[in-house]
């Protein structure tokens, strides 16, 4: 028999409830807000006031995002980009953590403060130019990759998540003669998965929305990426003003239809999400069952 609620317990559900919705508004809001503006007409959205839905329903802004002819090319790039580093950093960086989780690893201690070191002191932009250029990466793919291919942070993520595995399981493959590798991709690798696939999408996000990299190392085609093309956009707009773009009319349209960095950034945000929306709910049960399982007794 359940206990019997007071009022007083059914006021704190409601208050709780209704801080609930509060947070959801918050967090939904600003979505649908960008989504209304990137639909909206932009030179009614000077006026301001769109909230949750476009006042003057218009496709011109994103129109005026996929003139870009380049715009495609950049899409593959990034996807390649993106997928290319998920999985080199997830199974470089796996096994590192491997190795630093092993207690009889003499330079286990060296090796981690090195690691962490990296993620404190940065030479800067100028010796990383350098540094890419003399390596023969600048203006090549592999300079999306290679810089990229062990994340400390995650070294350190994944390794204090195999440090909470039973230590008898390593041992029992220990005994029935496995090596180091059968043993973290028989047993370990398959334990894993929830932060190997909460660190696959860290790694995914941050390559997915970088673009710095490309303006400084790879600005050339055919290596832009989808970011960065985005960002050119945005940037003739802002050159432009609230005023039309030419070279990003659409065929057909007319003079009369403008774009402003308002509805272009909008655009931008909406078409540069997507994909990420598309692949986090896959993710985010992995994510979870990583936050549930940090906490140890």
């Amino acid at each position: 028999m359940g206990l019997k609620r007071t009022a007083l317990d059914k006021v704190f559900d409601v208050v709780i409830i209704f801080g609930m919705l509060l947070i959801v508004i918050a967090m939904i809001y600003p979505i649908l807000n960008t989504l209304a503006i990137s639909f909206n007409e932009a030179r009614d959205t000077i006026r301001g006031g769109i909230t949750l839905w476009p006042r003057v329903f218009s496709l011109y802004n994103y129109q005026s995002v996929f003139k870009n002819e380049h715009l495609v090319n950049a899409f593959f790039v990034s996807v390649a980009r993106t997928v290319i580093q998920v999985v080199i950093n997830v199974i470089a960086s796996g096994l590192l953590a491997y190795v630093l989780s092993r207690h009889d690893f003499v330079l286990r201690r060296f090796i981690t403060v090195f690691m962490v070191m990296t993620m404190y002191i940065n030479a800067g932009l100028i010796p990383q130019f350098f540094l890419y250029r003399d390596l023969g990466l600048y203006n090549n793919f592999w300079v999306y990759i290679m810089p990229g291919m062990v994340g400390a942070f995650n070294v350190i993520v994944i390794r204090t998540f195999i440090n909470t595995l039973p230590m008898s399981l390593k041992e029992a493959a220990r005994i029935d003669g496995a090596g180091e590798l059968r043993t973290y991709f028989s047993i370990i690798f398959p334990l894993c998965l929830p932060v190997l696939a909460t660190v696959a999408l860290w790694v995914g996000v941050g390559a997915w929305n970088s673009w710095f990299d490309s303006f400084i190392f790879a600005p050339k085609q055919p290596l832009s990426t989808l970011q960065y093309e985005l960002m050119k956009v945005l940037s003739a707009s802002f050159q432009y003003g609230a005023s039309q773009a030419p070279e990003y009319l659409a065929p057909g349209q007319e003079v009369r239809n403008i774009t402003t960095p308002n509805s272009i950034r909008a655009a931008m945000t909406v078409v540069a999400t997507i994909p990420i929306l598309m692949v986090y709910p896959f993710l985010q049960k992995y994510f979870v069952t990583v936050n549930i399982g940090s906490v140890k007794e």
